[in-house]
C-alpha cells in the first residue's frame, strides 16, 4: 500500500513531530509532504523517508519567515498531487488537513487542534502582534476561516486528539471526530531511583500561548527553584521578566538526556498551557512526576486531580501560586505515588493508538468507497 504522510512544517521537533514518527511505525515506507522542511533542525529524524516540499522551500529564509506567510499556506498545500496513493493521512494544526485527494483516495486527518490564531486564540494573538501583523489578520483572517471550515468538509474521517479537540472541532467546523488519545514513549521516559528534589520544572517552547510567564511570576513570588526547558521566540521577555532571580534557570533546547534528568528529579512539572493534549503531562509522569496543570484543555484528560497532579483554576499566576502551595501541602502527606503516576502514564499504550487507529483508516476507505 502506497501511503502519504502530510505534515504543517518540519522546521522543529516536537509533539506533533513525535506524532509523525509514530505514523512511521505504522506506514514505515510512507512518504512525507510538508509545506518547509529543515534538515538541520530536525537532527536526523525522518531521513530514512522521501520528503516533498511545497514551492515555500524555494523561499529564501523559508524555515524562519513561513509563519507570516499564511494566507498563501491554503493554495501551497492543495498543490500536492496524491494521485497514485492509496491512503493519505495529514497531522494537523493549521492548513495540512486541507490537501485535496483524488475521490478513491481515502483521507485521514489528524487533528492536534483547528488553527489556534484562526478561532478561538484570534483577539488573543491579535493583541501580542505588531501593528503590521494585527492590519493583516483583520484584512485576511475571515478568508482563512471560510477556507478552513471548507477544507474540513472534504476528509473522510476526522480524529481528534482528545475530547476537548473534538469539541472545538465540532463548533468551529460542525463535524464529528473520533477521539484517539497519543501514546506515551515509555522508552524514553521512564522513573529512576534518585530521590526527587525542590525544584520545579517547565519544559515546552517558549512561546505565547504556552504561558511559561506563569510559572516564572509564580515562582519568583513565592521563592520556588523553577528549570525552564526549551526554547522559542519568548525566551527574551522570559529572561527578563525572571530579572537576577537566581532561583529561575534557563537551560535553552536541552538533549533527551537532559530532559529525562530533571524531569526524574523534579518536585512537579507546571503545565501552563489551554493544551490541545500535550505530550509533556505523560511524560513527566512517565517518569513518576506529579503535574500542576491549567485546569481546561486536554491536561484534564491526562492529570488525575490529586492522584497524579492538580489543577489551578485561572490561567494567572496568582491562581498558579495558590496551586503550589496546595500541592506543597498534599505532597508533605504523601498524597502522590509514583508508581501510580507511572501506572497511569503507562495506560496510554502505543498498542492501544495503534488498534484505535487502525479501525479509523478502514472507516475511511469505506467512505471513500462510496465516492466512486
Amino acid at each position: 500500500m502506497k501511503v502519504a504522510v502530510v505534515h504543517d512544517w518540519l522546521v522543529n521537533y516536537g509533539g506533533a513531530e513525535l506524532f509523525v514518527e509514530y505514523l512511521l511505525k505504522l506506514y514505515p515506507d510512507a512518504d512525507i509532504y510538508t509545506l518547509v522542511y529543515d534538515k538541520k533542525k530536525m537532527k536526523g529524524h525522518f531521513d530514512s523517508n522521501r520528503i516533498f516540499t511545497s514551492y515555500f522551500q524555494k523561499i529564501p529564509f523559508a524555515s524562519k519567515i513561513y509563519t507570516k506567510l499564511l494566507k498563501f499556506m491554503p493554495g501551497a498545500f492543495e498543490s500536492f498531487d496524491f494521485s497514485g496513493y492509496d491512503l493519505v493521512i495529514s497531522s494537523s494544526s493549521s492548513c495540512a488537513k486541507g490537501i485535496i485527494t483524488p475521490p478513491s483516495v481515502p483521507h485521514v486527518a489528524f487533528i492536534h487542534s483547528p488553527m489556534r490564531y484562526a478561532w478561538d486564540l484570534f483577539f488573543d494573538y491579535r493583541k501580542r502582534s505588531g501593528w503590521l501583523t494585527r492590519f493583516f489578520m483583520n484584512r485576511w483572517m475571515g478568508q482563512i476561516r471560510l477556507w478552513d471550515y471548507v477544507s474540513s468538509q472534504r476528509i473522510d474521517v476526522l480524529i481528534a486528539n482528545s475530547a476537548y479537540i473534538a469539541r472545538r472541532i465540532q463548533k468551529f467546523w460542525n463535524r464529528e471526530a473520533r477521539v484517539i488519545y497519543l501514546p506515551t514513549d515509555v522508552s524514553r521516559f521512564s522513573p529512576s531511583e534518585k530521590p526527587r528534589e525542590d525544584f520545579y520544572v517547565a519544559f515546552s517552547r517558549l512561546v505565547p500561548y504556552k504561558r511559561i510567564d506563569l510559572a516564572v511570576s509564580a515562582c519568583k513570588k513565592l521563592g520556588k527553584k523553577l528549570v525552564i526547558i526549551g526554547g522559542g521566540s519568548e525566551e527574551k521577555k522570559l529572561r527578563e521578566l525572571a530579572g537576577n532571580d537566581r532561583n529561575i534557570t534557563f537551560t535553552g533546547r536541552a538533549s533527551d538526556e537532559t530532559v529525562l534528568d530533571y524531569l526524574q528529579r523534579c518536585r512537579a512539572l507546571l503545565f501552563c498551557a489551554e493544551e490541545d493534549f500535550g505530550f509533556v503531562p505523560l511524560e513527566a509522569q512517565a517518569c513518576g512526576a506529579p503535574v500542576i496543570a491549567f485546569g481546561k484543555g486536554g491536561a484534564c484528560e491526562t492529570v488525575i486531580q490529586e492522584k497524579t497532579g492538580i489543577f489551578f483554576p485561572e490561567q494567572t499566576s496568582e491562581s498558579l501560586a495558590d496551586a503550589i502551595c496546595r500541592f506543597e501541602e498534599l505532597d508533605k502527606k504523601e498524597t502522590f505515588k509514583k508508581e501510580e503516576i507511572v501506572s497511569h502514564a503507562r495506560s496510554f499504550t502505543f498498542e492501544r493508538f495503534k488498534e484505535d487507529f487502525l479501525a479509523a483508516v478502514d472507516a475511511a476507505a469505506e467512505r471513500a468507497k462510496t465516492k466512486i
